[in-house]
C-alpha cells in the first residue's frame, strides 16, 4: 500500500510552457487528479514534493483541491537547499510562496544554500528512501530532468518494495480527449 508518494515530472520550461494559461495544465492536473483519487482510495496519505516549478507545482495545487473532500491527505515540500526559489522571478516565487504556505511540511534537504549538483542527487535518494512509491510525468521520447529520479527509482524497485508509476504522453492525450469529449456532451 502507498501511504507516501513522491510526484515529480517536468519543470515547467521543459515543456514549453511559460504561463499559468497553458492548455496543457488542465490536462495535466486532471492526469495527476485521477491517479491521486485511486492513491487516496488505496490509502494514501502523504505526497511528498521538492516544490519545482511545473509538475510539481500543479500537483500541490491538485492536492490541495482534493483536501477538500479528502481532508486526511496531506502534502509536504523538502527542497534540496535552503532559499530553492531566491533566483526565481517574482510571480514565480510567490506561486512557490502560495504552495509552501499551504503546505502540511516544509523542510530544506541540506539546510545549506545551493552549493553544487550533489544536493539534487541527494535530495532524489532521499525522497526515494522515505517513500512507497514515486509518480513521474515524464515520456522516454522527450528528454529532461526527470530521467535522473525515474532511474534511480528504478534501481530501487529492483531491491525493494517500491512502486513507480508514469505518465508519458500518451496517457496525458488520452486524458485530453476524454475531456474533450465531456465538453462535446
Amino acid at each position: 500500500m502507498l501511504k507516501r508518494l513522491v510526484i515529480t515530472g517536468y519543470k515547467a520550461h521543459e515543456l514549453g510552457i511559460f504561463n499559468d494559461q497553458h492548455p496543457g495544465i488542465p490536462i495535466i492536473k486532471k492526469a495527476l487528479h485521477n491517479q491521486l483519487i485511486s492513491l487516496i482510495n488505496d490509502g494514501l496519505e502523504w505526497v511528498i514534493l521538492s516544490g519545482q516549478l511545473g509538475v510539481e507545482t500543479w500537483a500541490a495545487e491538485v492536492v490541495q483541491e482534493l483536501q477538500i473532500e479528502y481532508p486526511e491527505l496531506k502534502y509536504a515540500i523538502i527542497t534540496p537547499f535552503l532559499d530553492q526559489q531566491k533566483n526565481w522571478n517574482e510571480q514565480k516565487q510567490e506561486k512557490y510562496d502560495m504552495i509552501a504556505a499551504k503546505a502540511n511540511f516544509v523542510t530544506s534537504l541540506t539546510k545549506r544554500p545551493y552549493e553544487a549538483p550533489w544536493q539534487f542527487i541527494e535530495k532524489n535518494k532521499f525522497l526515494i528512501k522515505n517513500s512507497d512509491g514515486i509518480l513521474i510525468i515524464y515520456d522516454e521520447e522527450n528528454d529532461g530532468s526527470p530521467k535522473y529520479i525515474k532511474k534511480l527509482a528504478e534501481l530501487y524497485a529492483d531491491k525493494h518494495d517500491y512502486t513507480t508509476l508514469n505518465i508519458n504522453a500518451y496517457d496525458l492525450q488520452v486524458v485530453a480527449e476524454e475531456e474533450q469529449m465531456k465538453e462535446w456532451d
